[in-house]
């Protein structure tokens, strides 16, 4: 992908699943990756991976619903590595239950990770893209913040959130030279579907559901991901891409 070699690009959830492969992805394309995680160990492990490989990485142990710890770590990551160039927005969390099963204490810590930590990670790193003049912001949101999704209520309405705060900000920054793009995944196979599909059942329903007949994986996003921070998209924002396998069809 053109331009990004020795850009500084934040990836939030990048200890494991989707979140690593994109940051494995970047490291490959010459970004200076850093890698936010509550995952302190996870995140070393994709760190030192990417340097295995020649390139450049650094973790941090990050909360990112708490927006000082994401400020500290913001500035922490800079003195390393840099004026910050991209963000990719990636760390998630669910649980699956009924919506009427759930309480007040579940959808505050859903929609902490899902929709205040991209909040708080693009209110930091906007500023200093403003200020520069360039830059991009890639969310990863999901299928069921455009579609809905049985047993996912609230982390629907946390994902269609962030589609809305990025089509939002590239309106609001299109002429201050940052892009703010979204990707939804489909069902992927993770460690997140695994949590909430023990017995396997849900995982082979999805898997034929979907026109390819098979679930995401999570080398499947990385590529659009580079896409977008890319030079090749500095003419596309806010646009929101479903990566499903045929499952989800929008335009």
């Amino acid at each position: 992908m053109l331009g990004l070699r020795g850009k500084p690009v934040i990836v939030t959830g990048g200890a494991s699943g989707i979140g690593r492969a994109i940051a494995l992805r970047l490291g490959e394309e010459g970004c200076k990756v850093g890698i936010f995680d509550l995952n302190e160990a996870g995140a070393g492990e994709t760190a030192e991976a990417i340097r295995a490989r020649g390139g450049t990485a650094w973790s941090y142990k990050v909360d990112i619903a708490d927006y000082g710890l994401v400020s500290r770590a913001v500035e922490s990551f800079e003195k390393e590595a840099g004026p910050i160039f991209g963000l990719v927005n990636n760390a998630g969390w669910d649980i699956a239950k009924p919506f009427i099963e759930t309480e007040p204490e579940l959808w505050q810590k859903i929609i902490g990770v899902n929709l205040f930590g991209s909040l708080n990670l693009t209110h930091i790193v906007a500023r200093r893209l403003a200020a520069q003049g360039a830059g991009r912001v890639v969310t990863i949101s999901s299928d069921a913040g455009r579609v809905g999704s049985s047993g996912e209520a609230v982390y629907s309405a946390a994902k269609g959130g962030v589609i809305a705060l990025m089509k939002t900000l590239a309106r609001e920054f299109a002429r201050q030279g940052i892009t703010f793009n979204t990707i939804c995944p489909g069902p992927t196979d993770t460690p997140l579907l695994a949590s909430f599909d023990t017995g396997g059942r849900l995982t082979e329903a999805l898997a034929k559901a979907v026109p390819m007949r098979r679930l995401g994986r999570p080398e499947d996003y990385p590529g659009m991901v580079a896409f977008f921070l890319s030079e090749d998209a500095s003419f596309i924002t806010g646009q929101t891409i479903s990566v499903s396998g045929g499952l989800s069809m929008h335009g």
